[in-house]
């Protein structure tokens, strides 16, 4: 029976019935069975391999893992430190509490009263005797240290002697350290003008020499230096605390452009000159997050401060320049670059260019505000301080030539400014006005990167009148009187840090060249 018809391949066909359905379905179930059968089978066998690859990998891993947890058990990881120290979000490093929460005193500190054992029979020891004094291998420590570009400085004492320094030396830079670390004010600062309200009645008198108030951050910055020469820092070192105190003090007096200190005086670009290299140097030897917005700040002001395609006076850009203030600007950014901060190169250039400007071809002498002048001298100081008794401006010009990358062991220049220092070698008379404390401190820098002959007659000088005329007893004991042109400025505190940093040059800064 048909019910409906279906068109195939333009045919009409009948519908097939159930019957005719299920005979064909009959045919066909040998082969459908037979197709169930095989997959079924291909699936059992599947299967199995499956499991006995993933037994196998068990196993293996059993095996594995055994032993290591046998022989090494587990241990917890070490206490991560909690920072109490305030830094910005943007600086990643964490600190010290000691910088911020702690309450930092200097009488925690190691006193350095014991002497150094001295060769017997020599009458000059400063140069011939190696440093072998216990107290300050205890404080500083031999080996390691601030290192790198920084001259290995605590390291770096241990070798003095090669460099031209000794024991005498050294105990007159631990003196001196000790006077300054004594006479720091409550606050972390020194007290160019009040510095001796530090002084301990117990050791006799009170000392004398006071500076100008407006160069606090000046002589602080100064007095940081010093003991940062010596390898101290906020985390090592004898004088630790008291370097603590001193770099949060000139942190807090930084404003929101990065210039170090008040701007009410034109003079306030030496200031904040002398601060930036301070912080830069602070960050350099330890690479703390603490230190590196503040340093990075004053150097960027450093930046900001220079004129186009020349140098540094008074003031932002004020379009005149002149060698002394750009001296301080050039060894900021000497050792900005040192300590991986932002600089720009083309300011070391420029500056290089200005002192090339200010240089005389004839004589070799590097003039202030221009070509080949004698030092300059406060309004009535010049009788008393003569300036051709000086070569402070020459020292500043070969310093700066070198730090720009000037070689002195082929620069004709350089060596025209050595020979000129070397006519005007340290001497320790205050009555014929020959004590210049600035020129010492840059010509010491300088001569010991020009090395050989030359540095030795300087050396030789230098180390004799600064030792021998540091003050021995009393309150004063470690410092040196403020005698020179620029004392009536700095003070006390002034002349101790400047006179302690030239016995630190033997291990302060490494030969930009490596000469001997």
């Amino acid at each position: 029976m048909v019910q409906y018809e279906y068109h195939y391949g333009g045919r009409e066909v009948e519908q097939p019935t159930f019957n005719d359905l299920l005979v064909a379905q009959l045919r066909n179930t040998p082969w459908l069975l037979i197709s169930i059968l095989i997959h079924g089978l291909i699936a059992m066998i599947l299967s199995f391999f499956s499991n006995t690859d993933a037994a196998a990998k068990k196993e293996v891993i059993i095996t594995s893992q055994a032993p290591m947890i046998e022989d090494k058990p587990l241990e917890e990881p070490p206490p991560v430190e909690e920072e109490t120290e305030e830094i910005k979000p943007e600086e990643e490093v964490t600190e010290e509490p000691v910088v911020k929460d702690t309450e930092i005193s200097d009488h925690n500190e190691t006193d350095n009263n014991e002497e150094y054992e001295e060769s017997k029979g020599e009458e000059d020891q400063i140069s011939d005797k190696p440093f072998d004094g216990v107290s300050t291998n205890d404080a500083v420590g031999l080996g390691g240290g601030a290192g790198g570009s920084f001259g290995g400085r605590r390291g770096g004492r241990r070798n003095v002697r090669a460099a031209g320094g000794g024991g005498k030396t050294e105990k007159a830079v631990d003196a001196g350290l000790d006077w300054l670390k004594r006479h720091q004010s409550q606050d972390g600062s020194w007290d160019c003008d009040g510095y001796f309200g530090n002084c301990d009645s117990k050791l006799g008198d009170r000392c004398e020499g006071k500076g100008i108030a407006m160069y606090d951050v000046g002589v602080s910055g100064l007095a940081l230096l010093a003991f940062l020469g010596a390898g101290n820092t906020h985390r090592e070192g004898q004088f630790k605390t008291t370097v603590a105190s001193g770099l949060k003090w000139m942190k807090g007096q930084q404003d929101a452009e990065g210039c170090f200190g008040a701007r009410g005086d034109t003079h306030f670009t030496y200031n904040h000159g002398i601060a930036a290299l301070a912080m830069a140097e602070a960050y350099g030897m330890t690479k703390s997050g603490v230190w590196k917005g503040p340093a990075q700040q004053g150097i960027n002001f450093v930046m900001q401060s220079q004129n186009a395609y020349k140098a540094w006076r008074y003031g932002v850009r004020p379009g005149d320049n002149d060698v002394s203030v750009t001296g301080w600007m050039v060894m900021a950014l000497k050792s900005a670059k040192s300590a991986n901060l932002d600089m720009n190169e083309n300011s070391l250039t420029w500056a290089h260019d200005f002192v090339k400007e200010m240089t005389d071809d004839e004589t070799g002498r590097t003039g202030y505000m221009q070509r080949g002048e004698r030092p300059v001298r406060a309004t009535g100081r010049q009788a008393q301080f003569p300036s051709e008794e000086s070569e402070s401006l020459t020292a500043v010009g070969m310093l700066v030539r070198i730090f720009a990358g000037e070689d002195p062991a082929t620069s004709a220049a350089i060596k025209a400014g050595a020979e000129l220092c070397n006519k005007k070698l340290p001497v320790w008379e205050d009555k014929t006005g020959k004590i210049d404390m600035y020129y010492w401190y840059y010509a010491t820098l300088s001569m010991f990167q020009v090395g050989g002959s030359e540095w030795t007659a300087w050396n030789a000088k230098m180390s004799t009148a600064i030792v021998d005329s540091q003050k021995q007893e009393g309150c004063q004991k470690g410092s040196w009187d403020a005698v020179d042109p620029w004392g009536e400025d700095g003070g006390r505190v002034y002349s101790t840090a400047v006179m302690t940093m030239c016995l630190e040059v033997y291990y302060r800064y490494g030969r930009v060249f490596g000469t001997k």
